[in-house]
C-alpha cells in the first residue's frame, strides 16, 4: 500500500487562499483601471466647469477621493505577493462602506439644502449602507475563519506575519 504525499503546513496554507491567483490579478486591475479612470473623468469634468456651487465642488472633490482609493487598492493588490487571508476583502469592503456612507451623506445634504428628495436619498443611501455592511461583516468573517484555520495548520508556531 501506497501512502500519499503529505503536504507541509505551509504547501496547505498556499493551498488555502493563492497569493496571486488570476481572480485577484483581475479584481486588481479592474479596481485600478476604473479608480485612475473614474479619477480622470470626474477632474475633467469639474475643471471644465466654472462657477460650480460649492457643495457640486464637495461631491466632485469626494468623488476623485473615492476613485483614487480605489486605484490605490488595486495597486497595492497588485504588489502583495503574499497571502492575505481575505484582508484584501476586507480593506475593500471598508472602502465600499466609507465611500457609501460619504455619498449618502453628501446627497442628503443637497436634498436638505434643495428642499426636497431627502427621504428617497436617505432610503437608496440606507440601501447602499445596509449592503455594503453586509459585505464588510462577511468579509471579517472570512478571515477570521482563515486565520483560525491557518493556527489549526501550524499549531500555534511563534511569528506569524499574517496577523499584523
Amino acid at each position: 500500500m501506497t501512502e500519499e504525499p503529505r503536504l507541509s503546513a505551509q504547501e496547505m496554507i498556499e493551498q488555502l487562499e493563492p497569493s496571486f491567483s488570476l481572480k485577484r490579478r483581475i479584481r486588481a486591475v479592474v479596481a485600478l483601471s476604473a479608480g485612475l479612470a473614474g479619477a480622470v473623468f470626474v477632474t475633467a469634468l469639474w475643471l471644465g466647469e466654472s462657477g460650480l456651487p460649492g457643495r457640486t465642488g464637495l461631491a466632485f472633490g469626494l468623488f476623485i477621493v473615492i476613485c483614487l482609493t480605489w486605484a490605490g487598492y488595486g495597486g497595492w493588490l497588485l504588489t502583495r505577493r503574499v497571502p492575505l487571508f481575505a484582508t484584501d476583502q476586507v480593506i475593500a469592503a471598508w472602502i465600499g462602506l466609507t465611500a457609501s456612507v460619504a455619498t449618502t451623506a453628501v446627497v442628503a445634504a443637497i436634498a436638505v439644502q434643495r428642499g426636497r428628495g431627502l427621504a428617497l436619498a436617505l432610503v437608496v443611501g440606507g440601501l447602499f449602507v445596509a449592503t455594503a455592511l453586509t459585505l464588510a461583516v462577511r468579509a471579517h468573517g472570512r478571515r477570521a475563519a482563515l486565520l483560525r484555520r491557518v493556527r489549526e495548520l501550524t499549531d500555534g508556531d511563534a511569528g506569524k506575519p499574517w496577523e499584523s
